[in-house]
């Protein structure tokens, strides 16, 4: 688990949890900000958010050394009733964590529903990673992996299956949406920063070349 840090951070980054309700997401946010997890856990009312700090050193594409990322993590409610209020927390995600019960099929089936919600509502750009919870069930499982796996492959998402019982894939699961922000975010500042430096301005070196009606060129870089 990475060191937490309260006061002092390079990004910061909203991401939200979306699914039917009772498929676990709560708890995967327990799991994730304080390791805990809660057998009699109800159905999250309203909103509410955690913060957790991570450090992120990228091993393949990018080493980010000391840079660290406060993710702010918003939990949503799953009931119908409630999703007129959530939808407004979409506004400003930069990730999103959506969650099925790999024991009730109907949770998978929504999937897409959730899907065009976030996409209604959230930045196109968004990184989503679905996640089938509660994979220690495995002997009550309605949806299999497999069916997880191709899903997300026709939706364009990362996929993962989770417990957060077990602790298994949590972290994983944020670890992945938080480098693949920062992977996105790093990629936008670089193209930037070429784009600026590849900017012609007249009179530093630059000769600009202008034929006139007689079909001479003029150099127009010009003494005085």
């Amino acid at each position: 688990m990475a060191s937490r840090v309260d006061h002092e951070y390079d990004y910061l980054f909203k991401i939200v949890l979306i699914g039917d309700s009772g498929v676990g997401k709560s708890n995967i946010l327990s799991r994730f900000t304080r390791n805990e997890f809660c057998l009699e856990s109800k159905s999250t009312i309203g909103v509410e958010f955690a913060t957790r700090t991570l450090q992120l050193i990228y091993e393949v594409l990018v080493q980010v050394e000391g840079k660290t990322v406060k993710a702010q993590i918003w939990d949503t409610a799953g009931q119908e009733r409630y999703r007129a209020i959530t939808s407004a927390y979409y506004r400003g995600a930069v990730g999103a964590l959506l969650v099925y019960d790999i024991t009730k099929r109907q949770t998978f089936d929504n999937v897409q529903r959730w899907l065009r919600e976030l996409r209604d509502h959230a930045d196109s750009n968004i990184v989503i990673m679905m996640a089938g919870n509660k994979s220690d069930l495995n002997h009550l499982r309605a949806v299999q992996e497999e069916d997880g796996h191709s899903l997300a492959e026709r939706e364009g998402l990362s996929f993962l299956e989770t417990s957060a019982l077990e602790a298994t894939n949590v972290e994983k699961a944020f670890q992945t949406i938080l480098k693949e922000i920062y992977h996105i975010i790093s990629k936008k500042a670089l193209a930037a920063q070429q784009a600026t430096a590849n900017i012609s301005i007249p009179g530093q070196g630059t000769t600009i070349n202008v034929n006139d009606s007689s079909g001479n060129v003029k150099k127009g870089c010009c003494s005085t």
